[in-house]
C-alpha cells in the first residue's frame, strides 16, 4: 500500500514581510494539519502546495501528531523559507485507513528530492519546545556604568559580553554572560571592531538597546539558514510597555483632542478632559497613538486616523505609548505594535498584506463575540461568580439553546454585555444588563485559559481582538424547555470601573498653524 503513497517535498520561499499564501488548519472530525485556501500565484502555489494537503514534516521534523500551535510556531520561525513534506488528501485518508506509519513514510522520500537537512527545533521529553529567539535588552546606565565587559572569541563572529555584574545595569536588563552582541540601537555591529563597539556604547550616553543571542540561538538560526534580527526577537525583557485603552463614547464624545505633529508625523493625544471617558480609561496628555482598533496608524495622515476612530460608533480601542516608552522603541528601531502583537498573539492587525502564516487556532486566546436571540426558554445559560475572586463566568449552557448556538461555552469568562465592559461590575448589575437587553443579546466572552493569560500580561480584553461575527436578523429555532436564569454563587458584589455611555457626538476641529487638531 505504501508504494502508491507518494509524499511531496515543497520548498516555499517568500519575500520579507509577505505571506506564504496559504492557511494551515485543523478541522473537526478531520485528521492532520491541512493546507487550505492556497492563493493563486502565491509562493505556496508555485511550490506545489494544494488544497487539502496534509503536512507531515516541517524542515525535516515529523509534525503529524504534534499540537497545531507547535507546528505553526515552527513554520513562523523558519524565516522566509520553509520545507514542507505533504501528502494529498486522498492518500492521507488511505494511509489512515490502512494504518500506515506516516513517520516511516515521510522518510522514504528520495534523496534527490530532499533539501539540505536542517536541524529540528529543540526537544524536551520528546515534545517540541519553544524556538530559541534573540533578545532585546534595554540598559539604563548607573553610577558604576553598565556593569559588563566585552571580548572577542577566535573563530566566532562578533563580540561577546562577559563579566556581567550581578547587581549591575546589564544584569537587570536581562543580559547574560557569553551573550553575543548583534545590534546596538538597531544597527548591526557583528562586523565592527572592539573599539568601534565601545565607541557606539559611549555615544549612546545613558541608555542603550542591545540585540543579543546565545550559543543555542546561534546554532538554531545557523541550522535553519535564518538571519538573526530584531524582527524575530523576544521583547519581554523590555521594561516599558505600550498601553491598550478601551474607551466608551460619552454624550460629548470621548473627551480628547488628536493632534498630528508635522515635524515627527506622530499622532499625539492632547487636552484630555477631566472626568471624560478618555480620562477614566487612562488616556493621558501627550500619549502617542500607535494603533486604532488593532490597526497601526504609522504613516497615515491626520484625517485617516480620525476616520478610523469615528468608525467605531460606541467605543474605540487605542494602543498608546508615553514619550519615554516611545523613545525606547525608537532606540531599538521597532514599532511598539510589535510588543502588543507578540504579547497577545491573537489575530494580527488588519493590513493589506497577510502575515507570514495564517492559522485558525491560536492557543484559544481569542475572545469571541456571541450574538443571540432569546428563545422560548430564555438565553440558555447561567451566570456565576466565585466569592472573593474577580470575574463572572458562564455555566449550564443549554444544549442547542441560544447561547450554545451563538458559541458560548461552559466556563467562559464574561467580558462585555452589549458592548459594555463588565469585568469590574457587580453580579447584580451584570444580571440587570442582561435582563434589560430585551430579546437580543451580544456577549464578549473568552476561555478560562485566555482570561488568565490576558490578566497575567496586563492586556485588556477587547472586541477588536475577536473574529468578526455574522449577525442574522431572523431568530433561529431552539430546542428545549429549560429556563436558565443567571445564578449567584457569591453575595460579594464589586464596583464597576469603566464608563458605559455609548452616546454619539460630532467631532469638532480647531485650526493650528503647524498641526492638525481634532476633538473626539
Amino acid at each position: 500500500m505504501t508504494s502508491v503513497l507518494q509524499p511531496r517535498e515543497c520548498k516555499v520561499t517568500k519575500k520579507p514581510q509577505k505571506s506564504y499564501g496559504f492557511y494551515l488548519r485543523i478541522e473537526k472530525d478531520t485528521a492532520g494539519h491541512l493546507i487550505r485556501n492556497v492563493e493563486k500565484n502565491s509562493p505556496a502555489e508555485k511550490a506545489g502546495l494544494k488544497d487539502g494537503d496534509r503536512v507531515l514534516r516541517v524542515n525535516g521534523v515529523f509534525v503529524d501528531k504534534e499540537e497545531h500551535a507547535q507546528v505553526v510556531e515552527i513554520v513562523k520561525n523558519s524565516g522566509n523559507s520553509v520545507v514542507l513534506l505533504v501528502l494529498d488528501d486522498t492518500s492521507y485518508q488511505m494511509a489512515e485507513k490502512e494504518g500506515v506509519n506516516l513517520e516511516d513514510l515521510g522518510q522514504k522520500v528520495s534523496t534527490g528530492q530532499q533539501q539540505e537537512q536542517q536541524s529540528p527545533p529543540p526537544m524536551a521529553n520528546g515534545a517540541i519546545t519553544a524556538v530559541p529567539q534573540p533578545r532585546l535588552c534595554y540598559l539604563v546606565k548607573e553610577e558604576k556604568g553598565y556593569g559588563f565587559s566585552l571580548k572577542t572569541t577566535e573563530g566566532h563572529k562578533g563580540l561577546f559580553i562577559v563579566e556581567v555584574s550581578s547587581e549591575g545595569a546589564a544584569a537587570k536588563a536581562g543580559v547574560q554572560n557569553n551573550d553575543r552582541l548583534i545590534e546596538i540601537n538597531g544597527k548591526n555591529v557583528e562586523s565592527d571592531t572592539h573599539e568601534e563597539v565601545v565607541e557606539k556604547v559611549k555615544k549612546s550616553e545613558n541608555h542603550v538597546m542591545f540585540l543579543l543571542s546565545n550559543e543555542e540561538t546561534d546554532h538554531y538560526y545557523r541550522s535553519q539558514k535564518m538571519v538573526l534580527s530584531k524582527e524575530n526577537a523576544n521583547l519581554r525583557l523590555l521594561p516599558l510597555k505600550p498601553r491598550l485603552i478601551e474607551i466608551q463614547k460619552g454624550e460629548n464624545g470621548y473627551g480628547f483632542y488628536l493632534r498630528m505633529e508635522q515635524n515627527t508625523g506622530d499622532h499625539v493625544i492632547k487636552d484630555v478632559d477631566s472626568g471624560s471617558p478618555a480620562a477614566k480609561a487612562g488616556l493621558k496628555d501627550n500619549d502617542i497613538l500607535v494603533a486604532v482598533n488593532g490597526e497601526q496608524v504609522d504613516g497615515l495622515d491626520h484625517d485617516s486616523v480620525v476616520g478610523k476612530i469615528k468608525q467605531s460608533e460606541a467605543k474605540t480601542t487605542l494602543l498608546v505609548v508615553d514619550k519615554e516608552t516611545d523613545a525606547m522603541y525608537k532606540l531599538a528601531q521597532i514599532s511598539p505594535f510589535s510588543y502588543y502583537h507578540k504579547a497577545q498573539d491573537p489575530t494580527p492587525a488588519k493590513t493589506d498584506e497577510r502575515v507570514e502564516l495564517h492559522t485558525e487556532q491560536k492557543m484559544n486566546r481569542k475572545p469571541r463575540i456571541c450574538k443571540m436571540v432569546k428563545g422560548p426558554s430564555g438565553f440558555g445559560f447561567s451566570l456565576n461568580m466565585i466569592k472573593n475572586k474577580p470575574g463572572l463566568f458562564i455555566n449550564e449552557v443549554q444544549n442547542h439553546g441560544p447561547a450554545d448556538t451563538a458559541g458560548v461555552e461552559n466556563n467562559d469568562f464574561l467580558v462585555e454585555v452589549n458592548g459594555v465592559n463588565v469585568i469590574n461590575e457587580s453580579y447584580d448589575k451584570v444580571v440587570a444588563r442582561i435582563k434589560d437587553s430585551g430579546d437580543r443579546l451580544t456577549l464578549l466572552v473568552c476561555s478560562k485559559d485566555a482570561y488568565k493569560y490576558f490578566q497575567d500580561q496586563n492586556i485588556p480584553i477587547t472586541a477588536s481582538m475577536a473574529d468578526p461575527v455574522h449577525d442574522t436578523s431572523e431568530p433561529p429555532t431552539y430546542q428545549g424547555n429549560h429556563l436558565a436564569e443567571p445564578e449567584r454563587n457569591s453575595p460579594e458584589p464589586r464596583e464597576r470601573a469603566n464608563s458605559s455611555s455609548s452616546s454619539q457626538s460630532a467631532a469638532s476641529t480647531k485650526a493650528d498653524s503647524d498641526n492638525d487638531d481634532t476633538k473626539l
